[in-house]
């Protein structure tokens, strides 16, 4: 099992940028593969990104493809989630998630392909 304490949440405008972190305890947190997902008001969870354990892949729902980037610091346990050109649409709890499966991350988007997870940090988009 890893912990996971997310970080960086705010306040932005549209148009403008923000990036949150991930902070994981643990020694085998370099062999999870790590993902993104969020919750707006009155919606369900949502997927938006997925980094391999190496770091070497990487994928992104639809809807922040070309805005979001996920990236891993092996070294500092943590995951980062940088992302450019808000929206008002992405407003919600963004949280993150640890997956101790072997399968390809490309195949890993749903809620229950990941066992850990994070309290989650609000990011608001005013617009």
């Amino acid at each position: 099992q890893v912990q996971l304490v997310e970080s960086g949440g705010g306040l932005v405008q549209a148009g403008g940028s923000l990036s949150v972190s991930c902070a994981a305890s643990g020694r085998t947190f370099s062999s999870y593969s790590m993902g993104w997902f969020r919750q707006a008001p009155g919606k369900e969870r949502e997927f938006v990104a997925v980094i391999s354990w190496t770091g070497s892949t990487a994928y992104y729902a639809d809807s922040v493809k070309g805005r979001f980037t996920i990236s891993r610091d092996r070294a500092k346990n943590t995951v980062y989630l940088q992302m450019n050109s808000l929206k008002a649409e992405d407003t919600a709890v963004y949280y993150c998630a640890a997956s101790s499966a072997r399968s390809s991350v490309r195949y890993m988007s749903r809620i229950d392909d990941f066992g850990s997870w994070g309290q989650g940090t609000q990011v608001t988009v005013s617009s």
